[in-house]
């Protein structure tokens, strides 16, 4: 039988396994637009073959305005003959006899090479053609020697990057300083190493609303599996026949967007009754995000969907450390009120994590 350990690897292999869909990614990059204008573009965990990133940055290579567009995949990545062979003869077999190693491409061009008056997927395979793919030194891995050196030479970073691996690759596009636009869980928003991110704004949540339910091309060979061990609806959903992975997931950036200048009305006016304080916080607790208090210049706890409706000019962010009642209340690292001894109101334990805000004069 396998071990717990095991199963929690294997299961993580899956989540790291879904693809986004081209929709998905067309919805959130459009308030992106003029950002792109001049940019080398990497995405660091994409075959250009199945990655719809790469598909979305080369049909809109010319609108967007693009200097270079750069895609690197993994050793695992499904790169099969086939696909390498329209390249010709000799790119697919030296590809299939390096034992699926993975490729990067590097596009500064792409041209209609139809004439329809539009870049499309043909266009694509057509450039692809002229430029094929080159096969990697390493694994292809994020953090490899080869991906980093080309992580440099990006000016901004747009994927959906393994969520096992989550907290290290921001930590990575942190060090490299680096502008992105990424898909990842959104109780990633609690993680220790990112809340502290947050809360000094060096990442903010992305303009697709995080109600948006987000779903996922999934592998055939997990598809079964899915629908064995998962629930529809919360685990996965049939569209048009097609069962598509689901995942609490969100867009995280460091880009500015409208989004993030726009205020929130607040109506509800407080009393203690409906808005409890703490017992280890000094914090009153709102259970929506719609239930700010408009008359209340305290700090405030708040579910972390707050994050989609954060303004910089009405609300900081605080850590919740520094309003702890008592010294014996354990300092968090990650600056939220949850877990055991922290989050109790009212005698009982919050089921959910918050983040303490409060608004600005």
């Amino acid at each position: 039988m396998a071990s717990n350990k095991n199963l929690s690897a294997a299961n993580k292999a899956k989540k790291d396994e879904f693809y986004t869909q081209l929709v998905d990614i067309e919805n959130e990059l459009r308030h992106y637009r003029s950002f792109f204008a001049g940019k080398t573009v990497f995405c660091n965990c994409d075959d250009p073959f199945e990655s719809n990133f790469v598909k979305y940055f080369a049909m809109n290579f010319n609108l967007l305005g693009l200097k270079k567009l750069i895609a690197t995949c993994y050793a695992t990545s499904p790169v099969l003959y086939t696909q390498l062979n329209f390249f010709g003869e000799e790119v697919a077999r030296g590809v299939a006899e390096a034992g699926k190693k993975p490729y990067k491409i590097e596009l500064t061009a792409v041209a209609d090479s139809n004439g329809d008056g539009a870049i499309d997927l043909a266009d694509f395979e057509e450039t692809l053609r002229a430029n094929p793919p080159q096969l990697l030194q390493g694994d292809g891995d994020f953090r490899s020697e080869e991906c980093v050196a080309l992580l440099k030479e990006a000016d901004v970073v747009v994927t959906n990057p393994p969520f096992s691996l989550f907290r290290e690759y921001v930590a990575q596009l942190m060090e490299y300083d680096k502008k992105f636009i990424i898909i990842g869980n959104k109780n990633a928003i609690t993680y220790k190493e990112i809340f502290p991110l947050i809360q000094t704004n060096k990442i903010w949540v992305g303009h697709t609303p995080m109600s948006k339910d987000l779903l996922f091309d999934v592998p055939q060979k997990y598809a079964a599996e899915i629908m064995i061990s998962g629930k529809m609806g919360s685990k996965y959903k049939i569209i048009d026949g097609v069962l598509k992975g689901r995942s609490p997931s969100i867009w995280y950036t460091n880009i500015d967007i409208k989004k993030r200048h726009e205020s929130l009305i607040l109506y509800k006016h407080y009393t203690p009754e409906e808005y409890p304080e703490y017992d280890n916080y000094d914090a009153i607790n709102v259970d929506k995000v719609v239930d700010i208090p408009c008359d209340y210049d305290g700090a405030m706890g708040v579910p972390i969907t707050f994050m989609d409706k954060y303004s910089l000019e009405q609300f900081e962010i605080l850590n919740a450390n520094d309003f702890r009642r008592f010294e014996n209340v354990k300092k968090k690292p990650h600056g939220l009120i949850k877990d055991a001894e922290g989050s109790i109101l009212n005698g009982a334990r919050l089921v959910y994590p918050r983040i303490l805000i409060r608004k600005k004069a």
